[in-house]
Formats: C-alpha cells, sequence, structure tokens
C-alpha cells in the first residue's frame, strides 16, 4: 500500500494537481486523496479506474505491481541496446 501512496503522490505534484483539484477530476473530496496519500486507505476499484484514467497509467502501475522504477531524483536512465547485424559471430572468441 505505501508504493501505491507514493506513486498517487507523486503523479498528481507531477501533473500539477492539487488533492482538491484531482479529488474533483474523479469525484471524490480532498480528504480521500490526503488518506490515498498517506496509506491510511484504499480507494474503490471505480476510484482506481478513475485515477489510472486521469494520470494515463496502468492499474498494476498505480497499485505497484510492476517493474517500473520510480526514482526520487529527476536524473533519467536510459537502456541502451547492441544490434548484431547477421551474420552472427558464431567461433568463440579466444583470450
Amino acid at each position: 500500500m505505501l508504493l501505491f501512496a507514493k506513486r498517487i503522490k507523486e503523479l498528481r505534484k507531477s501533473n500539477g494537481l492539487t488533492q482538491e483539484e484531482l479529488g474533483k477530476l474523479v469525484n471524490i473530496s480532498k480528504v480521500s486523496i490526503s488518506f490515498y496519500e498517506s496509506g491510511a486507505r484504499m480507494p474503490s476499484l471505480d476510484t482506481l479506474t478513475a485515477l489510472c484514467d486521469v494520470f494515463k497509467v496502468d492499474l498494476e502501475y498505480l497499485l505497484g505491481q510492476d517493474n517500473y522504477v520510480v526514482e526520487e531524483s529527476k536524473k533519467e536512465y536510459g537502456l541502451s541496446l547492441i544490434h548484431i547485424s547477421e551474420p552472427t559471430r558464431r567461433t568463440p572468441i579466444s583470450y
């Protein structure tokens, strides 16, 4: 539940929304948003779906059941891929 609380707060802030504004978008009170962000309560399935729609994220991401990494800093990390063209090397490399 703590990852959900962290993600909803992070998403709200990164979208420049107050708790009150987010509450209005998903038809709940700002107090409810505060409870979700503190980890005191979990939203209903309808509210979770509405939050996913507002933030354009998957439910798995919002609930923390994914493989994404949430970074504390604003640094961006990427993955470099190397393309190996055909034919690939089939003989072992000796050292």
